[in-house]
């Protein structure tokens, strides 16, 4: 600290006392409901908390026109909430001036209270957010090559955050003042966090202004969020007559009279602050307080708080105004060191500044020692007096002085957004546009945007303005996909400058990637080609512009040029010689579209394996690569889901969703990462955690925008899970609700087929005439463009299900093309599925045959809820042959798979199969009531100590039937042949020597095992 700051805070000090003794006069006027109150959800929280309580948190709000009193009342419940014993206070207050400051408000709030903890406390609050919320913060600075931040991935951080800060030191109260002036980045979490505060030790207190219908849309809808959820909501109305006239009286003396009193009243309105002001200018001027000279008080009231340039002037002088307004500029926290600077004052003369705007009672001291104004509205009065060119001037200093200042352009940038425009200044310009990239790295693109704005409006020599342009196109990328739109196809517009070949690329890339995640797929495609034709000079380049448009291409509903597309992606695949990233990125491609057209899956997995380094993404083409984006390896993903390569699949899924939460990317991009492993949870069976992961795709892509190409994709995933788990009116409802039908969604980037899912969803709900006509449609579309992939899109086996009625033959040519692409494609889930189809359409003997070929397959694969679906259509088959036994095997071993799969539907299916014909459905819970029949006759026998291989001569099977009955008992029965036993209720063998086989009826007879036990249950 300087020499003139110590000076100044010395000076500025004793201004405490004044603000004390003003707010005193007005702090328990008429407010005792409001304090008692505020007091009482203090109290509980402490309580509570003291208690054991942790999800005990409050939201109480004061609201009220401008003056009403609503900073003396949080003034004093900050008061209360430090005194109670082990509370923990943070305390903010937005300010006019720096509505447009990114985190300003949190990081009053949060500064505090994390920069004060020790290293290890510090990591542990923070977590894996350190990287995201630290820089957003204000605690540290970005990370060298650090990418831009999500401001969804901020907030997501800041939640974890305070989940771990709030038990550390609750009971937490956490004050803002003012919130109508918090930044929207600091007021959007803060509405987001008051849902989740009540599972926290947390009392919130905010205050605001009722009167925000000229502010922007977006801080009305957060402030109506907060009102919505106050537990305690507060309306301040005006003050009484009786308070009035104590106030009056307690400054002017009992001499004060009633008619007087009731004037000022009127004049007033009731409004606290009001009050205060007409006071001081009744004691200014020595008005007695007496009926006569009530008349005068209307005139005082418009000099009192309708304070213009030349009142200002009068009361302060030019150069003490002079300081009010570098004061103003800067808001709250005021450093009067920049304040001296800023106003061009020296020591001398700020410090004489200073003890007047003390002794008018403009400005006071924080107990850092920097300055504050009394109240805010004295700060907009004495701001909004600046003339137009004064101000615009001034704010050009403040940004000097705040970077010479070491604050950073972060912190002069808003200052720099109000300067003059219309100078062509470069320096200026090359400021504003490493402000924006700084605003980018911690999560403010708003911001950001506001910088580049400016830079045009400077504007920049025309070389740049391109490059411009494309900065702000870049800046909106997460936030607003419209305006990135047109401000890329600025950017590549001659007529706006040159632009390098490097930057034109990722300019031509990036307007490809809104336009795809916008519904946009073809024109994405066209704009990526269209500019590869004209790339010469940049082979890496033009291949990357290429791929990213047979990439468009392959996501498209439908296209005519599709097979043609397939043969040149084929043949530019063929030509490839190098392994750099754009190379592994058309392998990539390629494997999806051998994946689309139902090509051999060891093709497709051949490209797909020498698009890895050891089972991991190359670098270049990562899940956060700013080249290739996240669409590349999904797409790789994608390959390996449909080709039974799921466990890859997963891994690479897995680690984008830990890639984008470590980047701070929680919007579309985790969405996308969840919807994907919802996907591949799904082809492997495990549908409550796809249809986990599924909702959760769904919520983020809603809570970013209405009806988003993600949105159809979750859902339509979804669906297919819904249907799988038994729920198939819910899937149904879900399918209208979205408009996922004829004529489907117009931009979806469809995954899988939307036709050939709604012909399932028909058929699942009983309406096989609508499926047919849906499934026929999806059939002549992906015929078309030469996609025969049976997994992907199984429209030929289920329209074969939906024509078995009324057009038999017709249906049984449909299933036979379904086995034939199946095996085509070659996976043990494609062809086990076609096969399954194919019998439900099929009777007898035939139907069992189709069946045990497509249980054979799906046993190999880790299609776990396919092949559960196969072996109760199995023992339905076989009990419909009169094979009992063997339908009741298979019956409880679909059942048993259906468990775990989560397909309630199924497992009831299966139930009622074996009831209905005399046959004992199993029951959850009793591991005796999960076994078959001939699991039952293998585990007596075990029981009794027979080893496979005299269990299987006894019984007259193969050993390895015997011993994959035992794996099947000892997993039901949850115990190994120790426990065996007493797990499935039955007597422990004798360990006498003998032959356990041995008995009455000789070796292996039918009464060998001894009492107590029986072949039958």
């Amino acid at each position: 600290m300087t020499e003139r700051d110590r000076d100044f805070r010395a000076e500025a000090r004793p201004g405490a006392r004044e603000t004390e003794g003003a707010l005193s006069r007005i702090r328990l006027r008429d407010r005792d409901a409001e304090l008692r109150s505020a007091e009482a959800a203090v109290d509980k929280l402490c309580r509570d908390f003291a208690a054991g309580g942790t999800e005990i948190g409050e939201l109480l709000t004061f609201s009220g026109r401008p003056g009403i009193g609503k900073t003396s009342l949080l003034h004093e419940v900050r008061r209360i909430a430090k005194l109670r014993e082990g509370a923990t206070v943070l305390f903010a207050r937005g300010g006019e001036r720096q509505f447009n400051e990114p985190y300003h408000v949190l990081r009053q709030l949060l500064q505090p209270v994390l920069g004060a903890m020790e290293p290890d406390e510090f990591s542990q609050v923070m977590g894996t957010w350190e990287e995201v919320v630290g820089p957003a913060m204000g605690l540290k600075q970005p990370r060298k090559g650090a990418r831009r931040l999500d401001p969804q991935g901020v907030r997501d951080g800041l939640d974890f955050v305070l989940t771990q800060l709030a038990p550390r030191r609750a009971p937490l109260v956490m004050i803002v003042d003012d919130l109508h002036w918090a930044d929207l980045e600091s007021l959007g979490w803060l509405a987001q966090f008051a849902v989740r505060a009540r599972e926290l030790p947390v009392l919130l207190v905010f205050a605001y202004r009722d009167d925000s219908a000229d502010w922007q849309q977006e801080t009305q809808e957060h402030q109506r969020a907060v009102a919505g959820l106050a537990t305690r909501r507060h309306e301040l109305s005006r003050l009484s007559l009786v308070a009035v006239t104590d106030m009056i009286r307690a400054e002017l003396g009992d001499k004060a009279e009633d008619a007087f009193c009731y004037e000022f009243w009127n004049v007033v309105n009731g409004n606290p602050f009001e009050v205060v002001a007409l006071l001081d200018q009744v004691r200014d001027q020595e008005l007695e307080p007496v009926e006569e000279n009530s008349q005068q008080l209307r005139e005082l009231a418009v000099d009192a708080t309708g304070m213009t340039l030349k009142s200002w002037l009068d009361r302060l002088g030019a150069a003490t105004l002079r300081f009010a307004w570098a004061a103003a500029m800067l808001g709250t926290d005021i450093r009067p060191d920049l304040a001296t600077r800023i106003s061009a004052q020296t020591a001398e003369g700020a410090r004489e500044s200073v003890k007047e705007l003390r002794k008018q009672r403009v400005l006071t001291a924080t107990p850092n020692g920097n300055l504050e104004f009394v109240h805010p509205l004295i700060a907009s009065s004495i701001y909004n007096t600046m003339p137009e060119a004064t101000r615009t001037g001034m704010h050009g200093v403040a940004a000097a002085e705040i970077e010479n200042a070491g604050l950073g352009l972060l912190a002069a940038s808003r200052h720099l957004v109000e300067t003059f425009a219309g100078e062509g200044d470069d320096r200026t310009v090359r400021k504003l546009r490493r402000a924006a990239s700084e605003h980018l790295l911690i999560g403010a693109p708003e911001a950001a945007q506001r910088c580049l704005h400016r830079a045009l409006a400077e504007p920049p020599d025309d070389q740049d303005r391109a490059e411009v342009l494309y900065e702000l196109g870049c800046s909106a990328l997460l936030t607003d996909p419209a305006a990135t739109v047109n401000q890329l196809r600025l950017a590549l517009d001659p007529e706006e400058g040159p632009l390098r070949p490097s930057m034109r690329i990722d300019a031509t890339f990036r307007l490809s990637e809104v336009l795809a995640h916008s519904g946009e797929l073809r024109q994405a495609a066209v704009v990526c080609q269209e500019e590869a034709e004209k790339t010469t000079g940049d082979p890496e380049g033009r291949l990357r512009l290429e791929a990213a448009s047979f990439m468009w291409h392959a996501y498209r509903k439908s296209e005519e040029d599709g097979p043609a597309r397939s043969a040149r992606l084929g043949a530019l695949c063929e030509s490839l010689t190098g392994r750099e990233a754009a190379d592994r990125a058309v392998l990539a491609l390629r494997a999806w579209d051998l994946t689309l057209r139902g090509e051999p899956s060891a093709e497709v997995l051949r490209h797909a394996d020498d698009v890895l380094d050891n089972g991991r993404l190359p670098k270049g083409l990562g899940w956060t690569d700013n080249t290739w984006g996240f669409e590349l390896p999904a797409t790789l993903g994608l390959s390996y889901t449909y080709s039974d390569r799921i466990a890859q699949a997963e891994r690479l899924f897995s680690d984008a969703i830990v890639q984008f939460e470590v980047a701070g990317w929680s919007g579309a991009h985790r969405g996308f990462a969840y919807f994907l492993m919802g996907l591949a949870r799904f082809r492997r069976g495990l549908l409550a955690e796809a249809e986990d992961f599924l909702r959760r795709a769904l919520r983020l892509s809603e809570r970013i925008s209405a009806r988003l190409p993600l949105a159809w994709d979750a859902v339509g995933v979804l669906i297919d899970t819904l249907i799988a788990r038994g729920r198939s009116q819910e899937a149904w409802e879900l399918a209208i609700d979205f408009g996922f039908h004829p004529p489907y969604h117009p931009t979806a980037m469809v995954l899988p087929d939307a036709a050939s899912l709604y012909g399932k969803l028909l058929l699942a709900v009983g309406r096989p005439a609508g499926a047919a006509a849906a499934l026929t449609e999806a059939g002549a579309q992906l015929d078309v463009r030469g996609w025969h992939n049976t997994v992907w899109a199984p429209w030929a086996g289920h329209l074969a299900i939906a024509l078995a009625q009324d057009e038999p033959e017709r249906a049984r040519a449909y299933a036979r093309r379904s086995v034939v692409d199946a095996e085509r494609f070659g996976t043990a889930s494609a062809i086990g599925t076609a096969l399954r189809l194919h019998a439900q359409i099929e009777d007898g003997q035939q139907a069992v045959e189709l069946l045990e070929r497509a249980v054979a397959h799906l046993g190999q694969s880790p299609a776990g809820y396919e092949h559960a679906v196969a072996l109760v259509d199995l023992g339905a088959a076989l009990r419909r042959v009169g094979r009992l036994e063997d339908a009741q095997e298979y019956l409880y071993q679909g059942i048993e798979l259906a468990q775990h799969c989560a397909a309630d539907g199924l497992v009831d299916r299966a139930r009622r199969e074996l009831a209905n014909y005399g046959l004992r459905p199993n029951r959850l819970g009793d591991a005796r009531e999960t076994l078959s029949q001939p699991e039952w006759d293998i585990a007596e026998l075990a029981v009794r100590g027979v080893p496979p291989q005299r269990i299987a001569d006894h019984l007259a099977l193969p050993l390895s039937l015997v011993n994959r009955r035992l794996a099947a008992v000892y997993r039901k029965a949850g115990s190994g042949p120790d426990g065996l036993a007493a797990a499935l209720g039955l007597p422990p063998a004798q360990r006498d020597g003998s032959d356990p086989l041995d008995g009455p009826g000789g070796p292996g007879g039918p009464d060998s095992l001894g009492e107590g036990f029986s072949l039958g249950r």
